[in-house]
């Protein structure tokens, strides 16, 4: 199988295990995206996420990471849910955690890739990752023609805005590449700057995740600072604003994925119903979902700063 047909076959089987968006990058090192790194981590914009400071290298060049490495291969999948949370639910679910987690959705997919490649070479050398390891798979994404990162920090994707999830596929197979995606479409749109109520987004494509809500909310074990509480709008886990206004989500289409759609009973949640959500409740809603790893009581310490 020559190289451009390889390229092609994995990306119809991604297809048809249901990523919305399949390209595949020469690996190289990351040489600027090192330096920005660097400068990011030094101004502390990371707050308590002492692990976005380790592992530098392998963060910059696959090769680290998967020894011999030729080729990163990036799915997008879109998580934007077609029912929401109830308009009377008052306090607010990033849109990402109202279904299952997705490092176990993704991480299955990505099984099924990687067997038809090591059927292809028995010996490949290849690692599957979704935000599980060291890689900037943002950087990646866009290097492997899938969109662009935007003002707000994230990829965007023409066709299906920036509510996708990102997965990658490190392998030490000399894959056809595709070509880096290399304009930027936001233009003169600063939308998503002026919309944070907290002002994490200095600058465009510069954030301070210390002043993120979303942040403050999940990555964050301290208490939020006094002056940011009155700010964080009811939200009590994550934070979909600058993403909410960006204009090339406007047209969002609803995720294909099962594990990904609200369940009935959270999508019933009312003021009162959160308000007095006990532990076993809270367990049974939220098992297997993003909300699980915080825990009950950091949720109900969000839910008391919000009310």
């Amino acid at each position: 199988m020559t190289k451009s047909q390889l390229s092609q076959r994995i990306k119809y089987l991604a297809l048809e295990l249901g990523f919305d968006a399949c390209g595949i990058a020469k690996v190289e090192e990351l040489t600027e995206e090192k330096h920005i790194l660097e400068e990011w981590l030094a101004n502390k914009y990371h707050g308590e996420m002492s692990y976005m400071e380790r592992n530098i290298e392998k963060r910059v060049n696959p090769s680290e990471l998967i020894g011999g490495a030729q080729s990163v291969i990036s799915v997008l999948l879109n998580y934007y849910p077609e029912k929401q949370l109830h308009p009377n639910s008052y306090y607010k679910i990033s849109k990402y955690a109202l279904g299952a987690d997705y490092h176990y959705v993704i991480k299955q997919k990505l099984e099924a890739i990687m067997k038809m490649l090591q059927e292809e070479l028995p010996d490949v050398n290849i690692r599957a990752f979704t935000d599980s390891a060291p890689v900037l798979d943002k950087t990646w994404a866009q290097r492997a023609g899938l969109g662009w990162q935007g003002k707000h920090s994230l990829l965007i994707n023409k066709e299906i805005g920036s509510f996708f999830f990102i997965g990658e596929i490190i392998v030490d197979m000399d894959i056809e590449p595709d070509s880096p995606f290399v304009k930027d479409y936001c233009g003169t749109c600063t939308k998503c700057i002026d919309a944070c109520p907290t002002d994490a987004l200095l600058e465009p494509y510069k954030m301070d995740a210390t002043k993120c809500i979303s942040y403050l909310t999940i990555e964050s074990k301290n208490d939020i600072p006094e002056e940011l509480v009155p700010k964080l709008n009811n939200w009590i886990y994550g934070c979909d604003i600058c993403q909410d206004v960006c204009p090339w989500n406007s047209n969002a289409k609803p995720t294909n994925e099962a594990a990904f759609i609200i369940s009935d009973k959270l999508s019933l949640m009312q003021k009162p119903d959160w308000e007095e959500l006990k532990k076993p409740d809270f367990k049974r809603m939220f098992k297997h979902s993003p909300l699980e790893r915080s825990g009950y009581k950091r949720l109900m310490q969000m839910i008391d700063l919000n009310r």
